[in-house]
């Protein structure tokens, strides 16, 4: 009979037995992509025109890190789109520009809801419901924080005109574009061709409706506004990037019926404004530019921020008030 030694003794070695390298792989032959949509850890990725959209999740190396609608990344693994097919996100480009917002102005911890967009589209209705400037101005705070261009877009003017709109606005240089139901969108198709922007408004203002328009085959839920209360109800539930015919895209995001800007520096904001933010080498320390104390009237009474200097810095302050106000 055969004696048994150490040698027919197999030890299955501990996890730790094994070396770990500490230089991560180049992905030199990763191909690069935009996030196009997030749906609870699936990533849909967009590879380029005429290419089938590509199923992906984070790389482990990423670690906690967030990846939103607009992301450009770079990707490895299967590519070809197929159903069951999964693609790894392993580098996430620098962000060019952030859209952001908070809970309420009172947390701390901010969302990105987009990246790398150069245009926010504030949409409103001309009636029914009823545009509210207050929510108005907070999207302007948020554009003007992130660093976009605002666009505001007024649906609804074959009921209600957009004029009202227009005057509120125009001390601050915001391009307002009014929509009618069937009116013709050549010139707002024009106005977005190759830029990536991002759509934002309150429920049933028509957001929706006007993506399927802009986009014939984007498929966006519509819904209706309630008569009594005016509000319309939530049909789009998540972000999500359209590559228009013409170029560029549009990310249509969710209706909201508020704003959190706790994350903003009123100083951003001002900064956005550079005729006046000059003159705030004349305010006081810690100036909140409400007069009398603010430096800011001075330099407009000299005529420093040009012949609409009065009517801009009161519609500056306006959207500075809306840092305080309860959001809405």
């Amino acid at each position: 009979m055969r004696e048994y030694s150490e040698d027919d003794v197999r030890v299955r070695p501990g996890k730790g037995s094994r070396p770990r390298s500490k230089e991560r792989p180049a992905h030199s032959d990763a191909e690069r992509g935009l996030v196009t949509a997030v749906d609870r850890g699936r990533l849909t990725v967009d590879l380029g025109p005429d290419r089938e959209h590509v199923t992906a999740v984070r790389a482990r190396e990423l670690g906690r890190r967030a990846v939103v609608v607009g992301d450009q990344v770079h990707l490895v693994g299967d590519l070809t789109g197929q159903p069951g097919s999964l693609a790894r996100i392993v580098r996430i480009q620098p962000r060019a520009t952030t859209l952001r917002r908070t809970a309420d102005d009172t947390d701390s911890v901010e969302r990105v809801i987009v990246a790398n967009a150069d245009t926010l589209a504030i949409v409103v209705a001309a009636t029914e419901p009823e545009p509210r400037q207050g929510f108005i101005d907070r999207c302007l705070v948020a554009a003007y924080d992130s660093g976009m261009t605002p666009l505001l877009l007024v649906t609804k003017t074959d009921l209600a005109s957009a004029g009202p709109l227009a005057d509120a606005y125009r001390p601050l240089g915001v391009e307002v574009v009014p929509l009618s139901r069937d009116g013709d969108l050549t010139d707002l198709r024009h106005r977005l061709t190759d830029h990536i922007t991002v759509l934002i408004g309150q429920s049933g203002v028509g957001k929706s409706t006007l993506v399927n328009r802009l986009v014939p085959d984007a498929d966006r839920d519509t819904g209706v506004v309630n008569e009594v209360t005016g509000r319309g109800r939530h049909t789009s539930t998540s972000a999500v990037g359209l590559r228009l015919p013409g170029g560029g895209w549009i990310i249509d995001t969710p209706g909201v019926r508020s704003f959190g800007l706790g994350h903003v520096d009123p100083e951003r904001v001002l900064s956005a404004f550079g005729e006046l933010a000059e003159g705030e080498r004349g305010c006081p320390r810690g100036c909140d530019h409400e007069p009398p104390h603010c430096g800011l009237d001075l330099w407009v009474a000299q005529g420093s921020a040009g012949p609409d200097g009065e009517p801009r810095l009161a519609s500056v302050r306006r959207l500075l008030r809306s840092l305080t106000r309860p959001v809405g």
